[in-house]
């Protein structure tokens, strides 16, 4: 049963080495993803599962490794406490960033997996993933990584789409609430045009939550270089 979940933007730049000089820029959302995390450690799951956007579906076990060498640094993570026998760096870009985000505040109060969910998942799949997650355990949290869209400004990586302010209000207000029922009405096709790279792993925990009684809190929503980042809390 779902215990608890956070939801946090999974931007490589989340990591400073990756960001650079332009590092303190992120300081806000890299607290408020602490924060978050800290809720889930709060809950005392005895499974945490970590939920990603990707380019197709995959599972990934305890001591899973990324890498952000492609971004220029020689900085590795591993997922949760374990150890990979093959020790090859396997882990997508957005569950590396979850790697990153739990060695960052020492996560060791349960044992963790990943899944990859493909970006173009449909939402009856995801809510069918989700419940799957759910029921795995009798107390299992989620984190769930992925940004809001990517069109906010004319320097956005998406360039600048009126429609992606209001696309990401109604997600942060779904989010702040555990509205279960907005995450799963949001648009796919909407969605990928804004190029939101939460929306599948979104309507995957809206999967997880729906036999669960949990409060939302929206803790953070910006959107620096013109991509929308949330950071949210159920419990």
């Amino acid at each position: 049963m779902l215990v608890a979940a956070a939801v946090c933007p999974c931007p490589p730049l989340l990591v400073p080495e990756v960001a650079a000089g332009a590092a303190s820029e992120l300081d806000a959302a890299r607290a408020a993803c602490v924060d978050a995390v800290g809720v889930l450690a709060a809950a005392r799951p005895d499974r945490l599962v970590v939920v990603g956007p990707a380019e197709e579906d995959a599972a990934y076990g305890e001591g899973a490794r990324g890498s952000f060498r492609g971004f220029g640094v020689d900085v590795d993570v591993v997922l949760g406490r374990g150890a990979d026998p093959d020790g090859a760096a396997v882990l997508p870009a957005s569950l590396a960033v979850a790697a990153w985000l739990l060695g960052r505040v020492g996560w060791a109060d349960a044992p963790v997996e990943a899944r990859a969910v493909a970006r173009t998942l449909d939402p009856e799949r995801c809510a069918a993933t989700g419940r799957e997650i759910a029921t795995s355990g009798p107390r299992v949290a989620l984190l769930v990584m992925g940004d809001a869209s990517a069109c906010r400004t004319l320097k956005a990586p998406g360039y600048l789409d009126e429609r992606a302010e209001p696309f990401d209000a109604a997600a942060g207000r779904a989010l702040g609430s555990a509205d279960v029922a907005a995450l799963k009405a949001l648009d796919v096709r909407l969605a990928e045009e804004l190029k939101v790279s939460g929306r599948a792993p979104w309507q995957v925990l809206a999967g997880a939550a729906e036999d669960a009684d949990l409060s939302g809190a929206l803790l953070y929503e910006d959107a620096p270089y013109g991509v929308g980042y949330l950071v949210a809390t159920w419990s």
